[in-house]
């Protein structure tokens, strides 16, 4: 493994509880060691399927909290919607059951060594890293306010938890049913201005992250993001999960969101690629 991940362990790991929330399932796991090392943007990749309907490619989801303490010893939890044929698999599972995880695995969110204004917004089951971001940037003595987003009501994840969690909460849906009538950029501006933020972090839909990060740019912000591509193999092998990235020197690499990512400066990600390799990039 590269040295992003070297700290990374792979292991068979307990199901210790399997609650549905709303569209989404909250998942925890008893994992041992590999929650010493998990960070807000971190992942894990899980084998999915059972002895006799195994998949070949491991499905990766987003560390939601991880803690390295406690009656199991470490845990780490996940938020799994389940959409797909993998997903509905691993939201199947009894309490007891195992899966073969890795993890710790990509990039984590850079944390402030000095106390920061931050602005936190999500979509959807995306927004699931946020809350453990929340937590270090709270005990770091931030100001955190937070935003999120989703199509329908019953798509925002646990915003009693985020309530909590942070100094206030926005919600956002597209229908109106709860919140803010509209998309998480339509207040993103006003929550900047009225909370004085100094830097901002999300997790979404790609095309979210790319209009959150053409309002921070407009208020000169530094924009982490955690992108949301395809990781078939969650290790760098597969290269399905590549995308367009300027490097220091302002040249445009295709990266891999697992290795290089899946947390990112905003400013440097080529939005407008339409999932093409630009003119000019290395390589190419």
């Amino acid at each position: 493994m590269s040295k992003i991940n070297r700290k990374a362990i792979q292991a068979d790991v307990e199901v210790l509880s399997n609650k549905k929330v709303g569209a989404y399932h909250h998942m925890v796991f008893a994992v041992g060691d590999m929650a010493l090392h998990a960070r807000p943007g971190n992942f894990v990749a899980i084998s999915v399927g059972g002895n006799n309907s195994s998949m070949i490619l491991r499905r990766a989801f987003a560390i939601y909290r991880s803690s390295d303490r406690g009656q199991y010893g470490g845990t780490i939890e996940l938020v799994v919607a389940p959409h797909g044929q993998g997903s509905k698999w691993l939201t199947g599972l009894q309490i007891h059951d195992q899966v073969n995880m890795v993890a710790p695995l990509g990039t984590s969110f850079g944390i402030p060594t000095e106390p920061v204004n931050a602005l936190l917004i999500g979509g959807g089951y995306g927004s699931a890293p946020l809350f453990g971001l929340a937590e270090v940037l709270k005990e770091r003595g931030c100001r955190v306010d937070m935003i999120l987003g989703a199509s329908t009501a019953g798509k925002i994840y646990a915003p009693l938890e985020g309530k909590r969690s942070v100094n206030s909460l926005t919600v956002t849906t597209e229908d109106g049913a709860t919140g803010v009538k509209g998309r998480v950029t339509d207040v993103m501006s006003e929550l900047i201005d009225k909370h004085n933020a100094e830097i901002v972090y999300s997790c979404g839909p790609m095309a979210m992250l790319s209009a959150v990060n053409e309002i921070a740019r407009t208020h000169n912000l530094v924009h982490q993001c955690a992108v949301e591509e395809s990781m078939a193999c969650g290790i760098g092998v597969c290269m399905t999960c590549v995308l367009p990235v300027k490097d220091n020197d302002g040249v445009v690499k295709m990266l891999r969101s697992c290795i290089d990512g899946p947390v990112m400066d905003g400013e440097r990600v080529i939005w407008n690629s339409s999932r093409k390799i630009p003119e000019g990039t290395w390589g190419s």
